[in-house]
């Protein structure tokens, strides 16, 4: 009876510990997959490097600043507002400017590696910008406006995206810019323009080397705006309101 028992503790601690295991076992794979899943909903695509007065990241709900070196994440929306400038500069070295009154959505950012993308859409909705091309291939990236979408072949471009109206200005590279109505034109020299317009339903795009418009006004109005920095070297740095120089802060 006396090793009968013993026996039966023994078997009976076995249990205990095997059960303790497997629970310890489970327990940590959940939250290890917990984590895994909150870190890739959190991806981290690039940071703010400039920031002039108010620059919005909008939720579904809600509105916060976004302040120097603070991270960008995919699916976000970021918004200007009037005498305000940003440069965002992405994990590939893309570097995307935007004047006053402007708003863009992150559409979709796939990674290649750690330094690129395969695929990166970017959806300029309204006001002003400068696009300048990052290590991806130049295939990776999409950006549409709502009347164009842009293809880049090594570039800088400066868009401008207003109701019933997008104009694309090349500066450098060479860019392949469609309309929705299905038009498409080649830029090739810096100079070259693509306007497009939407009146009475109707979509149409021409082209021309005396740009309408270009980004110059609003690097001119934002230091280091139109700066290009690498990822790994952006140096942020903090445009004063108005309000701070006046008051000396």
């Amino acid at each position: 009876m006396y090793w009968l028992g013993r026996i039966l503790r023994i078997s009976a601690l076995c249990v205990v510990a095997i059960l303790a295991t497997t629970f310890f076992v489970t327990t940590s794979l959940v939250t290890t997959s917990l984590v895994a899943t909150s870190a890739r909903a959190e991806t981290k695509v690039g940071e703010a490097v400039i920031v002039k007065n108010e620059v919005l990241r909008v939720a579904t709900s809600a509105t916060s600043q976004i302040n120097v070196g603070d991270g960008l994440l995919r699916d976000e929306t970021v918004r200007t507002g009037a005498d305000s400038a940003t440069r965002l500069v992405m994990i590939d070295s893309t570097n995307l400017s935007l004047g006053p009154n402007a708003s863009l959505k992150l559409d979709r950012t796939v990674f290649n590696d750690e330094h690129s993308y395969r695929d990166i859409a970017i959806r300029l909705t309204t006001g002003a910008f400068r696009f300048v091309t990052g290590h991806s291939e130049k295939t990776a990236y999409k950006i549409t406006t709502p009347l164009a979408t842009i293809g880049v072949r090594g570039t800088i471009l400066d868009i401008l995206s207003q109701r019933g109206r997008s104009v694309v200005v090349l500066q450098e590279g060479a860019s392949r810019v469609c309309a929705t109505s299905g038009q498409c034109m080649e830029l090739t020299q810096p100079g070259d323009t693509a306007v497009i317009t939407s009146a009475a339903g109707k979509v149409t795009i021409t082209k021309t080397n005396v740009p309408p418009w270009t980004f110059a006004g609003a690097c001119a109005a934002a230091a280091g705006l139109c700066s290009v920095s690498d990822f790994a070297d952006a140096s942020p740095t903090l445009t004063p309101s108005l309000d701070d120089a006046l008051c000396g802060r």
